[in-house]
């Protein structure tokens, strides 16, 4: 449940900041929702929702999913997140995967929220990427499957994401989906905790790397970590 918490916060801080070049009708929906003018919003946005606008058919639903200026309707929500995801829309996607996880207002389906998840991934989106990393990794709502946990981790850490860069040394080190690599295990743990304090590599882990690597040992997996940071994380 925490990680659903955070990629919906994610998602819902993404949606707010990020405006690409909407419509007339679009942007003045949006103009009135950063004023907390609802009932605009939806005006603005059904009548495009309905001429087919997959950015206003999500924009429509997520007012449906927070209760903004209509009551709370999930059903309606992923009503409108399905017209707007088939047609490519990425917020639509994710909030589909979520909503698919929980069961919310669609019949709760690991499977079908890891195929919403996966479409929004393949767009590059950095948030599904790690969530996809997770659920597969912990199994809780797909099949476990390593392999394809370490994938996702890796896409969303090319891109920047701390959490997923601090997986990938959990798995280098415990074997999971790859080969052991006490290295870069280093390397990807020490990427993260220069990106955040939250991310400091444990105690445990440092007594790990200071008994089995020797000095000169030391010094690579250092320099691995200068490169990656150097290459802002591609290739690593």
């Amino acid at each position: 449940m925490k990680q659903f918490a955070v990629l919906l916060a994610s998602l819902i801080i993404s949606i707010c900041l990020a405006f690409p070049a909407f419509s007339d009708g679009l942007q003045r929906g949006w103009d009135a929702y950063e004023n907390n003018d609802f009932a605009t919003s939806f005006r603005e946005w059904s009548t495009l929702a309905e001429q087919g606008d997959a950015e206003a058919q999500s924009s429509l639903a997520t007012l449906y999913y927070h209760g903004e200026g209509v009551t709370q309707d999930y059903g309606t929500a992923a009503k409108w997140f399905i017209l707007a995801a088939k047609q490519g829309d990425q917020n639509a996607q994710i909030y589909l995967g979520l909503m698919y996880e929980a069961g919310q207002g669609v019949p709760q389906n690991g499977e079908t929220s890891v195929k919403w998840f996966t479409l929004s991934a393949e767009q590059g989106d950095i948030n599904s990427q790690n969530y996809l990393g997770e659920m597969y990794r912990t199994g809780q709502v797909i099949a476990k499957d390593y392999e394809t946990a370490f994938k996702w981790y890796s896409l969303a850490a090319e891109q920047g994401y701390t959490s997923a860069q601090y997986r990938l040394g959990w798995m280098y080190y415990e074997r999971q989906g790859v080969e052991y690599d006490l290295f870069r295990s280093y390397m990807w743990m020490n990427v993260a905790a220069t990106t955040s304090e939250y991310y400091k590599v444990s105690s445990m882990m440092e007594h790990v790397f200071n008994r089995f690597f020797t000095p000169d040992d030391l010094e690579t997996a250092k320099k691995m970590t200068r490169e990656c940071i150097e290459k802002e994380f591609k290739g690593c």
